[in-house]
């Protein structure tokens, strides 16, 4: 018996006129749509007509529902996978029905379409040649923080997604470990509120301390700037001698003459002086 295959649908992330016509053809061809939540896609599917047999697959129930959808793929069934808004898979357990898929050799077909991120990130005015999606961080403040403290070097714009119940503690913990970047959050992005508000973080911070944030956003943040990575770099050397510092790098893998030059420029004394100290390693 021939597999059958995984659609990968993204919805609309606000405005209905975002879906495709690719989208819309394989909801209406597929046997089975499975939604993060059938209450919110039922509207979707009536506003465009469609008629089709919903089952439910989101967190609680992805290990039950997952095995059950792998199982009349196996039989030959279509399914479309569709999550409240956006492209299922993206901080949602689409990713482990995927997984799954691929581990059984069933084919997944993954079209395109809207993803909030992306929108956001190309509307912010950061640097869009390098970025990092982070997602949602977690809830709890100590993991929210290490995870913080592990991306505080990071030369690429940082995304996130953030509820507005918790924007505010968010930003607080970023101006604490990130400092005080530029910043823009995108709400209610492709509807009739949309908003783009840029500043720095303490700026941001400000505004939703006197005006109540609504609506799903995505936090994006520069990174780290040179001159703030050159500075860092060069505090952590201050209390280590040239030669130690040279050691630190050799034995991290960098041959010698790779050495001299890293060192050389973190702390910005000459090759010459550097090179003195290196004769001494031999």
């Amino acid at each position: 018996m021939e597999k059958g295959k995984l659609y990968i649908c993204p919805t609309p992330i606000g405005n209905l006129e975002d879906i495709t016509l690719r989208v819309l053809r394989i909801l209406k061809e597929v046997d089975y749509i499975a939604a993060e939540d059938t209450r919110q896609t039922i509207k979707l599917l009536n506003h465009f007509q469609i008629n089709k047999s919903l089952t439910s697959y989101h967190e609680h129930n992805k290990l039950k529902k997952g095995q059950d959808l792998i199982k009349y793929l196996i039989e030959g069934k279509k399914i479309a996978l569709v999550s409240d808004a956006g492209m299922p898979g993206i901080s949602d357990p689409g990713e482990e029905l995927i997984k799954s898929c691929i581990e059984m050799d069933i084919e997944v077909e993954v079209l395109p379409g809207a993803t909030a991120s992306i929108l956001a990130l190309i509307a912010s005015g950061l640097d869009t040649s390098h970025f990092s999606f982070e997602g949602f961080l977690n809830r709890d403040k100590k993991k929210r923080r290490e995870r913080l403290e592990r991306i505080k070097n990071d030369d690429r714009t940082l995304i996130f997604y953030e509820a507005p119940h918790r924007i505010k503690d968010t930003l607080q913990d970023c101006i604490k470990i990130l400092g005080n970047r530029k910043g823009v959050v995108g709400r209610e992005l492709t509807k009739k509120f949309e908003e783009f508000i840029r500043g720095t973080l303490e700026e941001l911070l400000t505004r939703f301390e006197t005006t109540p944030p609504k609506g799903e956003m995505v936090l994006l943040i520069e990174g780290i700037s040179q001159e703030q990575l050159e500075k860092l770099e060069k505090q952590v050397y201050e209390d280590i001698s040239i030669k130690e510092h040279l050691l630190n790098l050799i034995n991290g893998g960098m041959d010698k003459k790779e050495a001299i030059k890293e060192v050389s420029k973190i702390r910005k004394v000459s090759k010459r002086e550097v090179y003195q100290e290196a004769i001494e390693l031999e």
